[in-house]
């Protein structure tokens, strides 16, 4: 029952907060001493500024299945938000779950922040009851005056005046694939215009070390690592709602782990074909069934709020690719999965849509020294004439008009456009210097 209230309210929360772009993030704690404190804290006479809005437990949910209970919820937790604000003027900061725990929400991830540890000393100085009370209502006044210029945003800097971040800023964003390759070039890119990142990947180490190394060039929480088997759904599923739970909801899931294994359809092993699909194809379809749930409960206060869930695919998603028919079927898959999501999802306001970039020649999937594809087809003899990784590179690069690889800024540039605009869903959009061109 627990879990069914927090990843249910978590995400209404995020769309009952919504400004025309995105929600509030807010940080859920649970900790059963610090509810008690807050519970206390409401039986005193605070400034209204920061009373807590609280939430109860449905009447007899024991009797409900599943599906009644959430309806319930989502009824329940829209009424008592409205009428919090009638009654204050304002949405609230925290939000009380009985037996439950504690949203936290801010308008930033490091702002949700401030609000937890500033509640917190409240809190203390309820337990030890050691200073007066205008002394505790100014110390909780910090709450309540983020102006959104104290953080060190392009916006603020730029007195006010909008950019191009504003497309991605205080949203909140999932990479699958997100420590090496492309993925990392496109957290790299989001974090950049002061987007929330969740580096979820196998490597959960790398996903560490990146998001460590950007919390610390940005001086701000911007990357957050998660591990994640996208093969796995008991593994999707518990990100999914760690994410939630950590941020309150998701805005951008961008479906980019991926494998490739080259080889002769006469001779490649079925373990092989079936474990590139695994993680291309049906990978896929776990992240956009565990993602869609989120988005789809922040659009419900509103019915205006948009979410993107974008798959990075491939060249070889529009073009068949010579003995690389595992890595190329998958990627066809994955274009008639993004169709199809597209088509059912809209009604949510969830955009679907696939980029098919060419050759990211620098990325581990090429250059890997052991198991890159320049080693795999030097190795497979795919290349006729081929000696070296060079030649086999070069090979490569000349069948590119524009004569070179693609990069993470080519894609990221497709990831903003999607993001951007509000009339598209279902397309596949190519990425290639010009080597595969539409019909």
């Amino acid at each position: 029952m627990k879990n069914i209230y927090i990843e249910t309210i978590t995400p209404l929360l995020r769309g009952l907060t919504f400004d025309g772009e995105k929600g509030n993030i807010s940080i859920f704690e649970d900790d059963s001493k610090k509810l008690g404190f807050a519970i206390d804290f409401g039986n005193r006479n605070l400034s209204e500024e920061i009373l807590p809005l609280y939430l109860k437990g449905v009447k007899n949910q024991n009797l409900l299945n599943k599906e009644q209970l959430v309806e319930k919820i989502i009824s329940y937790t829209i009424d008592k938000f409205k009428d919090y604000i009638k009654k204050y003027k304002q949405k609230p900061r925290i939000v009380i779950l009985e037996n439950i725990g504690i949203f936290h929400l801010g308008e930033s991830y490091n702002d949700a922040i401030n609000v937890k540890n500033n509640f917190e000393d409240i809190l203390k100085n309820i337990k030890v009851e050691s200073e007066p009370q205008d002394c505790i209502e100014k110390k909780n006044s910090k709450i309540t005056t983020d102006n959104n210029c104290n953080r060190s945003s392009e916006e603020c800097r730029n007195d006010g005046k909008p950019n191009r971040n504003n497309i991605v800023k205080n949203k909140i964003a999932v990479v699958t694939g997100g420590a090496q390759g492309f993925g990392e070039n496109i957290v790299r890119e989001l974090t950049k215009s002061e987007c929330l990142v969740f580096i979820a990947d196998i490597n959960v180490k790398g996903a560490d070390r990146l998001a460590e190394e950007l919390n610390i060039k940005y001086k701000r929480t911007t990357a957050l690592a998660i591990k994640v088997d996208v093969t796995d759904e008991d593994s999707v599923s518990e990100m999914v709602y760690e994410i939630v739970k950590k941020a309150g909801g998701i805005d951008i899931f961008i479906s980019n782990a991926g494998v490739l294994q080259a080889g002769s359809v006469k001779e490649m092993l079925f373990s092989e074909f079936t474990f590139v699909n695994k993680v291309n194809y049906f990978g896929y379809f776990l992240c956009v069934k565990h993602a869609s749930r989120v988005m789809s409960l922040q659009n419900i206060p509103s019915k205006k709020y948009f979410t993107d869930i974008i798959q990075i695919n491939s060249k070889s998603g529009l073009k068949g690719s010579n003995k690389n028919s595992a890595y190329a079927g998958s990627k066809f898959g994955g274009l008639g999965l993004t169709q199809s999501f597209a088509l059912e999802l809209i009604d949510d306001n969830i955009k679907v849509n696939s980029i098919c970039p060419g050759n990211f020649f620098e990325g581990p999937l090429w250059a890997d020294p052991k198991n890159g594809l320049f080693v795999q087809y030097l190795r497979t003899g795919k290349v006729p004439g081929a000696k070296t990784i060079e030649d086999v590179k070069r090979f490569y690069e000349s069948k590119v008009p524009m004569k070179r690889g693609c990069t993470g800024e080519d894609v990221i540039k497709a990831i903003y456009y999607l993001i951007d605009q509000k009339y598209e869903t279902g397309q596949a959009i190519p990425v290639t210097g010009g080597q595969v061109m539409l019909k």
